[in-house]
């Protein structure tokens, strides 16, 4: 699973006594894992603050639980604890965090991150823009958020519905709709 070393075990150890209470343990997780956005996290975890699909995890001195979704993700992962000068710096090294692993079995916003992130980000980071998933609602609705050139653009319709939209639900047909939240009255980096 996760390798935390002795000096990082030591590190969480000091910030889990600062806490209250005596059952606060750790929670390990990739936020968007599989696409370049993604982003190992660590956070204090009380007792019944864990996810019911989360994998407990007893390390020499805490507990720390393992979201169920990213565990492919942390394969191989490192945490790690170094003193300088400054007083030290723990490190999270999860080399499989952002590689996209999907299946007909990944979930479905893995599967939807996937196609925006190999497929639909590609094209509009011609224009400066991107496209990201917020959401999955009603268990088939995609809700997405355009930035950087698409955020204002006179043309996102077109780009939602052409071209965004057309590629999901082409790709992944068990999606009913993709709706876009983005506040498109902001037209400082607009393309169009």
């Amino acid at each position: 699973m996760v390798e935390i070393t002795a000096s990082a075990q030591d590190y969480l150890v000091e910030l889990l006594s600062k806490q209250e209470g005596d059952d606060v343990g750790i929670r390990i997780f990739v936020s968007d894992p599989g696409t370049p956005m993604a982003e190992t996290c660590i956070a204090y975890c009380q007792s019944g603050e864990e996810m019911a699909n989360d994998e407990q995890v007893q390390y020499e001195k805490f507990i720390c639980w393992i979201d169920d979704r990213s565990k492919k993700y942390l394969e191989d992962a490192l945490v790690d604890y170094t003193t300088d000068r400054m007083g030290g710096q723990l490190t999270i090294k999860a080399p499989n965090s952002k590689v996209p692993q999907v299946s007909e079995d990944s979930p479905l916003e893995d599967r939807i991150n996937y196609v925006l992130f190999s497929q639909i980000n590609p094209s509009l980071a011609s224009h400066g823009g991107m496209v990201n998933l917020v959401e999955i609602v009603d268990e088939e609705i995609a809700v997405l958020q355009f930035g950087g050139g698409c955020q204002g653009c006179g043309m996102v319709d077109t780009t939602l519905k052409d071209g965004v939209e057309k590629t999901l639900l082409e790709q992944l047909p068990q999606l009913k709709a993709v709706r876009d939240v983005t506040d498109h009255s902001l037209t400082e980096n607009a393309y169009f």
